[in-house]
Formats: C-alpha cells, structure tokens, sequence
C-alpha cells in the first residue's frame, strides 16, 4: 500500500509596499541618527524598479499608489536636501538611473504601461534641480541614459 503525502499548500505572501518601506527605513534612521544618511537614500532608490514590479503585481488594486508614494518621499527628500545645499551628486544620479529603470520596466510589461505616467511626473520633479543643461548636479554629471 503506497502512501501519498499531498503538497503543502501555499502560503499566500504578503503584498510589498515601497512607500511603507521608504517610510520605515526614513523613520529608522533619523530616529537612531538624527539626520538622513544619502547611502541608505541610495540603496531606496536602488529598489524603486524592484517595487514597482512587486507592488504591482502583488497587489494589483493599490500596488502602483504605494509604489508611487514610496518613490515620491524620497524625491520629497531629496528635494529638501537640494535646498538646504545638503544633496549629493552620486544622490542625484542614482535617483536618475531608479528613473531611468522604472521607466524601463514600466515600457516592458504591457500591465505596467500605466506607470510611466508617474515615473514622468518624479522624472520632471529631479530634472528641476539639476542645472540649466539638465546634465549636470552643480557642475557635476549625473547618469543619464
């Protein structure tokens, strides 16, 4: 008599939400440091491609919402940050390359062709703090693709 095991059954993973971890991460560190640490920015902007593709897809009804929010803090910040002479070019520019990859991955999933309306709209955000060539970050070259 063989016995047969059935599969467990799967596990149903809880939605990714950027603007719940941009927050999170934010409101870690200035509370342990009391100021914003632009490496750990940069690992943020770093993931922004990453979470538009989980947040959507995870969550279909509001994964967009939360994946613009959490790439909206953080041009909020670095806006801020650009105002107080604070911004640091390699800031600048990974912000430029997360643009240019969510732009890319919108424009690679039909699903996802809605985004670009979004990434347009943070686009034009960073592009207002670069300098009148919209090349450059106070002289320096930011990563353009």
């Amino acid at each position: 008599m063989s016995s047969t095991v059935a599969p467990p059954a799967p596990t149903k993973s809880t939605p990714t939400d950027y603007g719940t971890f941009v927050t999170s991460v934010m409101s870690r560190m200035t509370k342990s440091t009391g100021k914003l640490d632009q490496q750990v920015l940069r690992q943020c902007l770093g993931l922004a491609s990453s979470y538009l593709v989980s947040d959507t897809t995870m969550s279909p009804a509001s994964g967009l919402a939360s994946w613009h929010a959490g790439f909206n803090r953080l041009v909020d910040v670095l806006v801020a940050l650009h105002r107080r002479n604070e911004l640091e070019l390699e800031t600048v520019s990974q912000a430029s390359k997360a643009c240019s990859e969510c732009w890319s991955v919108a424009g690679t999933w039909r699903e996802l062709e809605d985004c670009r309306e979004s990434v347009r709209g943070i686009a034009v955000r960073l592009k207002s703090i670069l300098d009148e060539n919209g090349h450059t970050y106070r002289g320096g070259h930011v990563y353009v693709p």
